[in-house]
């Protein structure tokens, strides 16, 4: 987070603190020049990973570690964000050493004294969350390659990523022209072909397709055995996982309260990351975006459409050899479980409930079926 040269590491670059203000929000002057990232870092932006990060403590029940690590010595944090998970792990192993690292030195204003700046290596854990916006497509696997190269034999990665493309839990948020809005939805914007929530996942996928894989979470499995020998440690489909339902529907508190924490961070992001890739690549008139961003908030807050953004947790991957960086895998195959066989998809965050806690699931499937899916079939899931 922060840095000195005799801790090891190097004097932070003026240029990263730079910044740029754009459609009122405030950018990285790095980031948005070199296409690196093109998420706000102001103090709005500080919040919403505050809420997320609620919301993820809700939905894994405070747990912040899930490979079974009982006295871990060196944590790896990629992409540390505004260092919330970084700073909790930090607090609850206090014998343990951990080493954030984001493009953005945001920087916490109150440090644990073993959440440490310098870099290291032979990690017992490599943890990466939502780096979806940050990773060129092109780099995913040199990326896992750079994690699992800092672990050490027999460590652990896990990560967690939301995929952008939201899905209804009863097929009613479909593409094309729509009968149910109410003309509250339809008086605040022209695009009436599709639903806003859908045109807005869409639209913020195209905008970044060139830069960024967006549709990473369905195929990190498949990435992963690309970048790296694997063996698969206790399977998280095992856990128990809550139903992604409406929280104004169910009577459910736990799926209440994460459902009532999650719609905050959904209006929220609905805004942030949309606002420069469809304004500045896209070529969309930035009151062309608030329309679209304002109605999607109304169908976001509307239960009739069931409305989430699938994530992916991988938290089962162990290293065998660290120094082997070349493509192999020696493990049982994997997949989403993003897929049509199943009820509802067991990696989701609704913009009104909760979120499965499962990512992957062990199956002998050829390897090309079941990872590319864009979407699962919403009738399939219809309640």
């Amino acid at each position: 987070m922060a840095s000195a040269p005799e801790d090891g590491t190097s004097a932070l670059d003026n240029s990263f603190l730079e910044t740029v203000i754009i459609h009122n929000r405030e950018y990285q002057q790095y980031s948005v020049a070199n296409q690196v990232y093109f998420v706000p870092i102001d103090e709005d932006e500080l919040e919403r990973l505050d809420i997320m990060n609620n919301v993820l403590n809700r939905v894994f029940d405070g747990r912040l570690l899930f490979p079974p690590l009982s006295r871990p010595r060196r944590i790896l944090d990629c992409g540390y964000g505004n260092g919330s998970w970084a700073v909790e792990v930090a607090d609850q192993n206090p014998r343990c050493e951990v080493l954030g690292i984001d493009i953005n030195p945001w920087q916490p204003e109150e440090i644990p004294r073993n959440l440490f700046t310098f870099p290291a290596h032979n990690f017992d854990l490599v943890h990466s969350q939502m780096m979806a916006n940050g990773i060129h497509v092109n780099r995913w696997t040199e990326y896992l390659r750079d994690m699992f190269r800092v672990t050490r034999p027999g460590g652990w990665c896990q990560m967690v990523e939301l995929y952008y493309n939201v899905q209804s839990d009863n097929g009613s948020l479909t593409d094309g022209s729509s009968k149910d809005r109410n003309s509250k939805c339809m008086r605040l914007s022209s695009f009436h072909t599709d639903h806003a929530l859908r045109q807005w996942s869409t639209r913020y996928l195209e905008s970044l397709q060139s830069l960024k894989d967006l549709r990473v979470p369905l195929r990190l499995p498949t990435l992963m055995r690309e970048a790296y020998t694997l063996v698969p440690g206790p399977l998280a489909s095992n856990r128990k996982s809550p139903k992604a339902l409406v929280a104004e529907t169910y009577a459910d508190q736990r799926e209440n309260e994460i459902g009532a924490a999650n719609r905050e961070n959904v209006q929220r992001f609905l805004s942030s990351l949309a606002v420069y890739p469809l304004t500045e690549r896209l070529g969309m008139t930035i009151q062309d975006v608030h329309l679209l961003v304002a109605q999607a908030r109304l169908e976001a807050d509307n239960p009739a459409f069931k409305a989430y953004f699938p994530f992916l947790l991988v938290d089962d991957v162990k290293v065998i050899n660290p120094r082997h960086v070349k493509g192999g895998m020696t493990a049982r195959r994997y997949r989403p479980v993003c897929d049509e066989d199943r009820s509802a998809p067991e990696g989701t965050i609704s913009s009104f409930a909760s979120a499965r806690t499962t990512g992957i699931e062990p199956s002998s499937e050829p390897s090309s079926a079941g990872v590319e899916r864009d979407e699962v079939d919403p009738r399939s899931r219809a309640r």
